[in-house]
């Protein structure tokens, strides 16, 4: 699976699952309608407890990006706007830390708009 998961990282390792899946998604690594590993697959693959697993595909579902279904195991939606009922005041939190990040590392305005507009559209990196 595409997933790189970093032990080392002070991010949550189900946070760095959930970001991963969402980032493949919007790459078009994974597509509307795949199946996604069981989360006893996925838990032996990454090396960790099955519940970390468990608890990454909740907030998916939570947000709308995967089906979870005791026959079928836990596929990508292929609701054509999966996270229409994301929180807009979460992304603006997450968005207010990153820009404080650019500010601190002394980024200008400019330059940090430039890096998310390479972001944007270079979405296969």
């Amino acid at each position: 699976m595409f997933l790189e998961i970093n032990f080392k990282s002070d991010l949550q390792i189900y946070e760095q699952i959930r970001r991963g899946i969402i980032i493949g998604l919007a790459k078009g690594d994974i597509k509307p309608g795949d199946k996604l590993p069981s989360v006893r697959e996925m838990a032996e693959n990454i090396g960790i407890n099955l519940h970390t697993v468990n608890k990454a595909y909740k907030l998916l579902e939570a947000d709308g990006l995967i089906i979870m279904d005791r026959r079928f195991g836990s596929l990508i939606s292929e609701e054509k706007n999966p996270m229409k009922d994301f929180d807009s005041e979460k992304m603006a939190s997450e968005l207010d830390l990153l820009i404080a990040i650019a500010r601190l590392k002394g980024l200008s305005e400019e330059e940090f708009i430039s890096n998310i507009n390479k972001k944007w559209e270079n979405k296969n990196d």
